[in-house]
């Protein structure tokens, strides 16, 4: 796919007519942070490695551009990711891709890694909040490397090659470890001679996994709990085959989409256990009901929403990435209901497209206040980040008329099929044609 072939906007929109109960069995896709990271750490296999179950949504695509841009070929066909060890490197990411994903840095800490230097444009992604590298930057220089920021670009050097073990901290000055940062500190160390540490890593499950990655390809890893991630670098990382777990967070997702409309769905081939213990504890809170069945999960809300307080955290605690979704689930709930934004300084950017649907949401920094239970009414909103975006979706399922949501291309870099999915399970929406 070239990149003439990747939209940089969509300007279809979803209308959606409220009010029907979502009822049935659905699969979940491959998980979309975790791939992210996956596609970083595939630059530094010596043999040809091939992801399955990979996301089929745009943020894929943006990095297989990347990895051929820089030399490492990569052919994505339906669910698979597939690379093939670079001869020589162009370890330059492209404004273009760069600049789409919020995962650049870990890809230039790859390509530094690979290369013994990367230059690269900051990151983008969602624009729900600063995407500050800080943390990448420090592991890039305590693995020897010299950075230079200027404007909106990165270079970094490794001022000689197979440099020293180093010591870096993936500790941030907010709420937890850099789940990012930790991410890079290892993908330089997985090339690097010796042991090298990251001290307070990161445990959420893109780091656990990519750790697992890497440790298949032969690069030595040893945890000390949440005090310290230990990497022993190896000259060969094997390829193969691994495969991408089911994504956690579309799957919340679609279990609040059931949720709010009272209805039962069973989540195939995803187990209860696959989500975190802060999201079960939040569900429960609510009303939601979480039950293994034939292999999978089946969701429910016999009683209706009820309000909750609750916080956001790291890894185990309830992802920051359902904390939209679940506000505009909480609309439903009678009573307040108070989240406290853990993870970013600001995430409220659904709150005002949810008051356009009649909720009594309000976001203020990192508290989000929500009353309920309010009649929702069909209006035409607009998201402008992934999650913000799929909260519109769940409040129009729970809306009385018809409403038009548009950022369809925010709902594409994160999700391959979740209008379809939600169609059919019974949700009643539209899809506007591609225009010329």
């Amino acid at each position: 796919m070239n990149q003439t072939e990747l939209p940089t906007t969509d300007q279809r929109a979803v209308h959606i007519t409220g009010g029907t109960p979502l009822n049935g069995s659905v699969a979940v896709q491959g998980s979309k942070n975790i791939a992210l990271h996956l596609y970083a750490a595939a630059i530094l296999a010596d043999e040809p490695l091939t992801l399955t179950g990979v996301p089929e949504i745009l943020d894929t695509a943006v990095c297989a551009e990347i990895l051929n841009h820089t030399s490492t070929p990569t052919k994505v066909t339906g669910a698979r990711f597939e690379t093939t060890p670079a001869d020589a490197w162009h370890p330059v990411v492209p404004d273009a891709f760069g600049r789409r994903i919020r995962t650049t840095a870990v890809m230039a800490a790859a390509l530094l890694a690979r290369a013994g230097e990367v230059t690269f444009p900051t990151p983008g992604g969602d624009a729900f909040c600063n995407r500050l590298i800080d943390r990448h930057l420090a592991a890039m220089e305590a693995a020897g490397a010299k950075v230079e920021v200027t404007q909106d670009r990165v270079r970094a050097r490794l001022s000689s090659w197979n440099q020293l073990p180093f010591v870096t901290d993936a500790a941030t000055k907010q709420w937890g470890p850099s789940l990012g940062a930790t991410v890079t500190g290892m993908l330089l160390a997985a090339r690097l001679r010796g042991t090298s540490t990251i001290l307070t890593p990161s445990v959420e499950p893109e780091v656990m996994v990519t750790a697992a990655m890497l440790a298949a390809g032969g690069v030595g890893i040893h945890w000390e709990g949440t005090t310290a991630l230990h990497v022993t670098g190896t000259d060969l990382i094997t390829g193969g085959t691994f495969r991408v777990p089911a994504d956690r967070l579309e799957a919340a997702t679609l279990a609040l989409a059931a949720a709010i409309t009272g209805g039962s769905i069973h989540l195939a081939d995803f187990q209860p256990s696959d989500f975190p213990d802060g999201l079960h504890a939040a569900f429960a809170d609510a009303g939601i009901e979480l039950a293994p069945r034939r292999g999978g999960t089946t969701v429910r809300c016999p009683a209706g929403p009820r309000a909750v307080q609750m916080a956001t955290g790291p890894h185990p605690g309830f992802p920051t990435d359902v904390q939209p979704q679940l506000t505009a689930f909480l609309t439903q709930a009678p009573g307040t209901s108070r989240i406290e934004e853990r993870i970013y300084t600001q995430r409220g950017t659904h709150a005002g497209p949810l008051r356009e649907l009649g909720a009594h949401v309000n976001a203020d920094g990192q508290l989000i206040t929500v009353r309920g239970r309010t009649p929702l009414t069909g209006a035409s909103v607009a998201g402008e980040d992934i999650r913000a975006v799929t909260a519109l979706v769940i409040a129009a399922l729970a809306a009385e008329g018809t409403s038009t949501i548009r950022g369809m291309y925010h709902l594409r870099r994160g999700y391959g099929s979740l209008l379809p999915k939600l169609a059919a399970l019974g949700a009643q929406l539209t899809i506007d044609q591609e225009t010329p």
